[in-house]
C-alpha cells in the first residue's frame, strides 16, 4: 500500500500536473487555428499557451460545438477586451447617475 503524500509532495504533484485544459479550448484552437482574432499574431506549438479562448457573449457555459461563441485571442488582446468591457460598464453607470 502506498503511503500518503506529504503536503509538499502533494503541492509539487499538483503543480506538475497543472490545470487541465478545457475541452472547448482545444476545439476552438482546432476550429479557428493558432491565430489571434484581434491582432492576427500567429502562434505555434511552442507558444500556443499564450492563445486563449474568449466567449463572445461572456457566458463561459455557452460552448456550442461549432465554435460560434468563441474567438481565439492572445493573452494581451484578451486582457484588453475585458478591460474595455469594464471601462464601458463604468462609463455607462457614470452616465446614469
Amino acid at each position: 500500500m502506498d503511503s500518503p503524500l506529504s503536503v509538499d509532495e502533494a503541492v509539487r504533484e499538483l503543480k506538475r500536473l497543472g490545470r487541465p485544459a478545457s475541452p472547448y479550448r482545444e476545439r476552438s484552437l482546432k476550429i479557428h487555428g493558432l491565430l489571434c482574432a484581434k491582432c492576427a499574431r500567429e502562434f505555434d506549438e511552442h507558444n500556443r499557451q499564450l492563445l486563449t479562448v474568449h466567449h463572445k457573449d461572456g457566458n463561459h457555459h455557452n460552448n456550442p460545438p461549432d465554435g460560434s461563441n468563441w474567438e481565439n485571442l492572445c493573452v494581451y488582446c484578451h486582457e484588453d477586451e475585458h478591460s474595455r468591457g469594464l471601462l464601458g460598464d463604468y462609463l455607462a453607470g457614470d452616465q446614469n447617475e
